[in-house]
């Protein structure tokens, strides 16, 4: 079992910046593959980004693309998500998930099979 426990959202004017982190405990942190993904109020869950276990690979939503950046601290069991550039149009609740079955990252959700509780993120314009 994996537990992820999501912290740092809040609320914050366009153009700032958050980071959000994710952190694991339970099984070896370091063999996952790891993923971010939203979802806004009466929106499905979307994926945001996710990275290799070793951080040698990563992928994002083209909406995302240059203002985020995804991470992982193996030696701290946390992932991260550097958020800058804010637009109104990413409020929504991040949620990162764990994917213990492939070190490659994916972009679907179900390929995940773990998820933390969601952390609140709302830009104001």
């Amino acid at each position: 079992q994996v537990q992820l426990v999501e912290s740092g959202g809040g609320l914050v004017q366009v153009g700032g910046s958050l980071r959000l982190s994710c952190a694991a405990s339970g099984r070896t942190f370091s063999r996952y593959a790891m993923g971010w993904f939203r979802q806004a109020p009466g929106q499905e869950r979307e994926f945001v980004a996710a990275v290799s276990w070793s951080g040698a690979i990563t992928s994002y939503a083209d909406s995302v693309k240059g203002r985020f950046t995804i991470s992982t601290d193996n030696a701290k069991n946390t992932a991260y998500l550097q958020m800058n550039s804010l637009k109104p149009e990413d409020t929504a609740v991040y949620y990162c998930a764990a994917r213990p079955r492939s070190v490659v990252p994916s972009t679907y959700g179900y390929e995940y099979d773990y998820w933390g509780q969601g952390t609140q993120v709302t830009v104001s314009s």
